[in-house]
């Protein structure tokens, strides 16, 4: 069908005039605030220091994704359960609260390349005698609720046929239950378990050895349809690379070998 001329011209003239979109991240910028989701009881990724001000790799994250965006941080501490709810809710601008890259989360959020990377490690109840992954099978065993290590732990569970698998709300739930014997061992981040051992707040409790689940690759989130965001969180992730500033955080807040962030294989 051929569209009349004068139709044709009052097309193209509304369609230079109609002003253009702007996107969560022009939002961010011109509110002047970023707002964070964070895990605060997750150290060394998020805690609060004895002065109750939020401290952690994630939390130095969000104030440097703020600085490099021109404006102030604002801290939402938010648990693990409800992280990609604050952002759906519209509560926060941005998730940095160590979250699984997973097929299934980036059907309802859009997530950035990886920003950090976990090794899995078991901590036992020196009580239970539990000296190894394998010698968990048929125990009591528990993580926080939602997270890549509940996930798969639980599943691990299933295919032993034999012992049980508790979900917890936070990782202090977690490390509280195990130093009073209602858990026999748990799975978490390496990072975690040597942070809350450190910390001497759970006794009779020490990390025994490597979990055999996969290197859990964590990114930023934000809305599935903010390309712009998405986009510009993509490239501050590489600056923070280029620039050294994650290998100085992670000598910060964790220390030892310098986890990659690339997938052999898939991007480098």
């Amino acid at each position: 069908m051929r569209i009349p001329v004068l139709a044709f011209g009052l097309l193209a003239a509304t369609a230079l005039t109609s002003p253009a979109q702007a996107d969560k991240l022009d939002d961010i910028i011109s509110s002047g605030t970023l707002r964070c989701a964070v895990v605060l009881d997750f150290p060394p990724m998020g805690s609060r220091d004895d002065s109750n001000n939020p401290i952690g790799f994630d939390v130095d994250y969000c104030n440097d994704l703020a600085k490099a965006l021109g404006v102030t941080a604002e801290i939402v501490e938010t648990p693990f359960p409800e992280r990609i709810p604050a952002l759906m809710s519209g509560r926060v601008d941005v998730g940095v609260a160590s979250t699984s890259d997973t097929l299934e989360r980036a059907k309802t959020v859009g997530m950035s390349i990886p920003y950090f990377a976990f090794e899995m490690a078991v901590t036992a109840n020196e009580k239970s005698g539990i000296k190894s992954f394998d010698e968990m099978k048929g125990k009591v065993v528990g993580a926080t609720a939602g997270t890549f290590e509940a996930i798969a732990l639980e599943a691990q569970v299933k295919a032993w046929g034999e012992g049980e698998f508790r979900p917890y709300q936070t990782q202090a739930d977690v490390f509280l239950a195990l130093s009073q014997g209602q858990l026999d061992a748990t799975v978490s981040t390496s990072t975690v378990a040597q942070a809350n051992v450190k910390t001497g707040k759970f006794p009779g409790i020490a990390v025994v050895g490597k979990a055999p689940f996969d290197v859990d690759y964590v990114a930023l989130f934000t809305n599935r349809e903010e390309y712009g965001l998405i986009n510009y969180l993509n490239l501050f992730v590489n600056q923070q690379v280029r620039t050294g500033r994650y290998a100085e955080l992670y000598e910060k807040w964790v220390g030892g070998e310098l986890p990659d962030l690339s997938v052999k294989g898939v991007y480098r």
